[in-house]
This record gives C-alpha cells, sequence and structure tokens, in this order.
C-alpha cells in the first residue's frame, strides 16, 4: 500500500472522529450520566478482533451497554494463576466481580481468520510465536473437527472449529472459581452465540441438545 493510500485511510477516521464529536455533543445528557453514574453494562461480551464483526453494531447497543473483550478467535483461557500476562481472565474478573455482571457472551463468527490458521497450521513444527501459543487453547477443537470430518473441505472443517472453540471457551469460563460459585448460585448465566457473517444470522448454544439453534 502506498503512502498516499495510508494517507486517505488515516484521514477517513480523523473524518469518523469529527462525526462522533457532533454526536457526542447531541448526546451530552447519555455521556454526563455515563460519568456521573458509572458503567453498568447489561453484559460482557468475549468477541473476536475481526474488524468485520462489531458485537456493538450487531446488536445495536448505546455507548454504557456492553461490557467489551476483544481478542484473537474470541477464545477464554482457562484459570491460571500464573505470574504472566493474563489481559482476558482480568477483565473476566473485572467484569464479574467489580461490576457483577450477569451474563456473559461468547460471540464467535463465520470466517475467522484465527480458527482457519489453526486448521491450516502444522502440528509437526516447533516454530512458536503468540498467535500459535494462543490457539493452542483451541487445539481439541480442531482436533475433534479432524476426526469427525476428515473428508470436509478446510472451509467446513473451520465452520466445525469455530463452533466447537466457543464450546471450549464456555467451558474454560467455568474455570474460573468466581464465575462457577455464581453460575451455580444462579447469579450468572453464560451464552454462546455464533454470528454467520453473511446471512447476518446469530445462532445460540443449546447446552441441553447440544447444537446451535437461531437466536430468538
Amino acid at each position: 500500500m502506498g503512502k498516499l493510500d495510508q494517507t486517505s485511510n488515516i484521514n477517513s477516521l480523523i473524518t469518523g472522529y469529527h462525526t462522533f464529536k457532533t454526536e457526542h455533543a447531541m448526546q451530552k445528557e447519555l455521556y454526563e450520566q455515563l460519568i456521573e453514574h458509572g458503567q453498568q453494562p447489561k453484559a460482557l461480551m468475549i468477541a473476536c478482533c475481526d474488524s468485520r464483526v462489531d458485537p456493538a453494531i450487531v446488536t445495536h447497543c448505546e455507548p454504557g451497554e456492553l461490557f467489551m473483550v476483544r481478542n484473537v478467535a474470541n477464545l477464554v483461557p482457562p484459570f491460571d494463576v500464573d505470574p504472566r500476562h493474563h489481559g482476558t481472565s482480568a477483565a473476566l474478573e473485572f467484569a464479574v466481580v467489580g461490576l457483577e455482571i450477569k451474563d456473559i457472551i461468547v460471540f464467535g463468527h463465520r470466517y475467522c481468520g484465527g480458527i482457519r490458521a489453526l486448521m491450516q497450521s502444522d502440528e509437526s513444527s516447533n516454530g512458536s510465536n503468540f498467535i500459535r501459543t494462543w490457539m493452542n487453547i483451541a487445539k481439541p477443537a480442531k482436533q475433534q473437527v479432524l476426526a469427525d470430518y476428515p473428508q470436509s473441505s478446510l472451509d467446513e472443517q473451520a465452520h466445525h472449529c469455530e463452533k466447537a472453540s466457543l464450546i471450549i471457551s464456555l467451558n474454560n469460563l467455568k474455570t474460573f472459581p468466581w464465575i462457577k460459585a455464581r453460575v451455580a448460585e444462579g447469579e450468572l448465566t453464560l451464552h454462546g452465540w455464533y454470528f454467520d457473517l453473511k446471512t447476518g444470522q446469530i445462532q445460540r448454544y443449546n447446552e441441553n441438545t447440544q447444537s446451535f439453534e437461531e437466536l430468538k
């Protein structure tokens, strides 16, 4: 991409900022309330970094309604107390313990680049990088898909893996003691939503039937 194109791209963001600034002034009362009363979001949404999928847009949420965590492939790591950095886990703790969120939604989506990279990764490679290490969270999903759908195309395998990894993240949420306790007490509900970028449809995971069905 040339320098001219880069300038054009950044200018579009600056133009967008000025549009937002005008709208911000028109919504002065809303932002004053958010400042005065603090945030009281409806739910915590764990979504993918993918630029094509914005949960706030998909759900028509206003500022202050969603507490958002975005990472590669909308994954939730298992509970761990090692001294390393844990951005997603820290956000979970703040939302559940600090803000007393009542709903957590893992928001997966079709055509996820992280999941496709996982399906295409070479298991024999000893190479290490941030993405490979992070995507290992979903490695059991890949293994399950390869066993269940060995003859399917890469696109179909990735589609199945996106859903299987979402279930892994839901199960990993329950390894956090303060999430597990609140779920058991009925104070917190976990949701798995899967967004099809092509159709605009959201499916939810039904734990009772272990299947995905249209969100209603």
